[in-house]
């Protein structure tokens, strides 16, 4: 047996590798990236024929027909929004990616899970960053006390693999990828190498095994997972953990999912025992919404298949500078560059002269152009300074032409906005066709143009 050793370069940040030290990376264009590496090559004097034969025999392909599963494959959370994310529960045998920035709430989360998921089996929670009264402290907190909750704190992923083998769980959680390292590799924990290659011991594991894992990953100052790329291909599913620390609310949306939507999101309200869910966001976000107000008005979003009522506030003021100051929080900015653009064009409003503050309230992200209605009621009121009423809701797109153009879902906008006592709807009138029933209990406004806004607001 023969021990080939060479000297590479990797990136730390995208992988790519070079035999020679770059000072900035050719693949990502970052600099000061790159970091040596020894490569080990164990070479086998016999053959590997015979075992390759061996290898390939054992694997036998099979017609879909005939594989069969059990009906109970998913895992119940407990939690129905995280339930909702993740399709209907956790895939025995899957992995779930994790990732959120830090102190958002996904240590807490996942912790608070286990005293549902602990009636199905074993749970190992296996934590690199917390020491086990650290997590019996929080635990205790947010009332979780189940007997088949086992905490393990190691970082040595071949030792986790060995404790994996004698507890046989049925759920594990991973506290975090990036803190794991195989002692056979001469790289540092959290480095592209280690990160690799311990989301694939563990996937390797959990198919094998029929065991749900779910990791919690970093993020980096961009706000994308921390590691290779290649962590978020070789997991079943990626889930974001948004929102701000200063607010209560916190949002679960899936970027990936093998077993389900990714159109679906989660909403929660960090209280003093964990993270509660809020079954009827609509009510929550509209409740402290100001009466009488100008600059505000209410719209309809659509996340997969739930309707969310949200409070789109617009404040404009003359401006004492040579350009004007545009701030948009929780909308696309190019898309409010966009309205503003044509409301000064077609209706003569000179936004040009004016500081525009958008914002959505509550700490909700809001990217599909069905608020752009809303968006363009809420900037004219403010500049006229004159209230919407509080029972109107918009929706709707605007084109560069000034025309309103039709948007889906139009009925479970409708539904949801008549749920929450709204009686003036303001949609495309293209959507009028789309109406399969009537409304008699409100108004419903048909909008061609933005000079149909106007009529909305009294001008």
């Amino acid at each position: 047996m023969k021990t080939d050793e060479k000297n590479i370069f990797v990136c730390s940040n995208c992988g790519y590798n070079s035999i020679k030290w770059y000072g900035r990376c050719p693949e990502c264009n970052e600099w000061n990236t790159f970091e040596e590496r020894i490569i080990r090559k164990t070479l086998k004097t016999s053959k590997a024929s015979d075992k390759m034969t061996e290898i390939y025999h054992t694997s036998i392909a099979m017609p879909i027909s005939s594989i069969d599963y059990p009906n109970h494959i998913r895992i119940k959370t407990g939690m129905g929004e995280f339930d909702r994310v993740l399709g209907g529960g956790i895939v025995k045998g899957s992995a779930v990616l994790l990732s959120g920035e830090p102190g958002i709430g996904k240590s807490t989360l996942l912790l608070q899970i286990c005293e549902c998921i602990g009636s199905y089996g074993k749970i190992l929670y296996v934590s690199g960053e917390e020491s086990a009264s650290q997590i019996k402290l929080r635990a205790t907190r947010i009332g979780v006390d189940t007997s088949n909750l086992l905490v393990l704190c190691e970082t040595n992923i071949n030792k986790i693999l060995l404790e994996l083998d004698a507890v046989k769980p049925a759920v594990v959680i991973i506290d975090s990828i990036q803190t794991m390292y195989d002692d056979n590799l001469s790289s540092y924990p959290g480095s592209v190498t280690q990160v690799k290659q311990s989301a694939s011991l563990l996937m390797s594991k959990a198919k094998s095994n029929d065991m749900a894992i779910l990791i919690v990953g970093h993020v980096n100052k961009d706000g994308a997972i921390a590691g290779p790329k290649v962590l978020e291909h070789i997991v079943d599913a990626v889930l974001y953990f948004e929102g701000e620390k200063q607010h209560a609310y916190r949002i679960i949306r899936a970027a990936k999912n093998r077993f389900g939507s990714t159109n679906e999101i989660g909403i929660f309200e960090m209280v003093e025992n964990g993270l509660a869910e809020i079954e009827n966001p609509s009510a929550v976000l509209l409740s402290q919404r100001p009466r009488g107000v100008s600059g505000s008005c209410a719209v309809c979003v659509v996340d997969g298949s739930r309707p969310i009522i949200a409070e789109i506030q617009a404040l404009v003021t003359p401006t004492f500078f040579p350009s004007a100051k545009r701030m948009s929080t929780g909308l696309d900015y190019n898309r409010t560059s966009l309205i503003l653009a044509v409301l000064e064009k077609r209706l003569g409003y000179r936004f040009s002269t004016q500081d525009v503050y958008l914002n959505v309230a509550g700490g909700l992200k809001i990217d599909e152009p069905s608020s752009d209605i809303a968006t363009a009621l809420a900037l004219i009121s403010s500049y006229k300074d004159i209230a919407i009423p509080d029972d109107v809701i918009a929706f709707g797109e605007i084109g560069l032409a000034g025309e309103c153009r039709s948007v889906s879902g139009i009925e479970m906008r409708i539904n949801e906005a008549v749920r929450l006592g709204f009686t003036n709807i303001a949609i495309p009138h293209r959507s009028m066709k789309l109406l399969k029933k009537t409304y008699p209990e409100v108004t419903i406004n048909p909008i061609r143009s933005v000079f149909d806004l106007l009529k909305l607001i009294g001008i």
